[in-house]
């Protein structure tokens, strides 16, 4: 099983700052459309995750930004499953241009019943999944 998703991104006009470079709210979008794409590589995507009653609210957001990247570039967004625990995920992320490492970051999640917000524990609710996601933590990129 793969245990890193890579999305391809072009950086886009209206994602720029005054200076040329891609601003820093973005990243954490970019961040957002990877993550979506990783667990979809569970055989399950995050409206149906949502639908079986989980969601993954954001608790911690952390990036690093070491080289600018700029209008049209097509970066490449590295995600890894980093940490798992029964009530927390966490996702790092790298975002690559032509093999140099551009920023990176993490996001930390909690599962969480989508009715009632509280804490779920994914282990008992969604085992399958769990074990899924168990077989996909990883700290090598």
């Amino acid at each position: 099983m793969e245990k890193i998703n890579r999305l391809k991104i072009t950086a886009r006009y209206a994602e720029t700052d005054m200076m040329g470079i891609i601003h820093h709210s973005v990243y954490p979008v970019w961040y957002e459309a990877a993550r979506t794409e990783f667990i979809k590589m569970t055989g399950i995507t995050y409206s149906q995750l949502e639908k079986d009653g989980i969601m993954l609210p954001l608790s911690e957001l952390q990036c690093k930004y070491m080289i600018p990247v700029h209008y049209e570039d097509e970066v490449t967004i590295e995600t890894r499953l980093s940490r798992l625990t029964f009530a927390k995920i966490e996702f790092s992320y790298r975002v690559m241009l032509d093999g140099k490492e551009m920023a990176h970051g993490s996001t930390l999640h909690g599962f969480v019943n989508s009715e009632s917000f509280r804490p779920v524990n994914l282990k008992k609710h969604m085992p399958e999944l769990y074990e899924k996601l168990n077989e996909m933590i990883t700290d090598r990129w």
